[in-house]
């Protein structure tokens, strides 16, 4: 049966994702999902050198670890075959609008920069308090459907060191 739900569905399940979990352990972590974030607020003077390290290893860990339960969950499937590009996306052959190299690194900088902006304007201690997962899963959801184009499941900007 038909049950895909799309590129916008698959975009708003992402940006739901990363409103719900900044909700649920933004008190506790800042819900640092990955390491652009964590060096975007350091850079921004918003998180301390001494911390992001252990963040990033953590970070990595983590995708290690999802990574492994997706791979399991979606060899379940049949006819599974990962050499067919398991959540997988990029630049080229790989990109649904044929985009270079060139144009995915510059819309991933282009586009973590304004993600960035987004999280330390919508966490500053003058924006209104409780609003910034909801602004972050938004921005995720915007940024997920614009992508769709040139990838196939988008992801942050380490998927362009996977271009097989």
């Amino acid at each position: 049966p038909g049950v895909g739900i799309g590129l916008h569905g698959v975009s708003l399940a992402f940006g739901l994702t990363v409103l719900t979990m900044a909700y649920a352990i933004g008190h506790i972590s800042g819900c640092h999902l990955n390491p652009a974030v964590s060096v975007g607020l350091w850079l921004g003077g918003r998180f301390p050198g001494a911390k992001l390290g252990p963040y990033i290893v953590a970070q990595v860990l983590g995708a290690i670890a999802a990574g492994a339960v997706l791979y399991l969950i979606a060899s379940g499937a049949p006819g599974f075959d990962v050499s067919k590009g398991f959540a997988s996306n990029g630049y080229g052959t790989h990109s649904p609008g044929g985009y270079t190299l060139a144009a995915a690194a510059l819309t991933e900088v282009v586009m973590t920069a304004f993600f960035l902006i987004v999280i330390l304007g919508a966490t500053d201690r003058r924006a209104p308090a409780g609003f910034a997962p909801i602004a972050i899963g938004l921005v995720i959801f915007g940024w997920y459907a614009f992508r769709g184009e040139y990838d196939h499941l988008p992801q942050k900007s380490k998927d362009l060191y996977t271009n097989d």
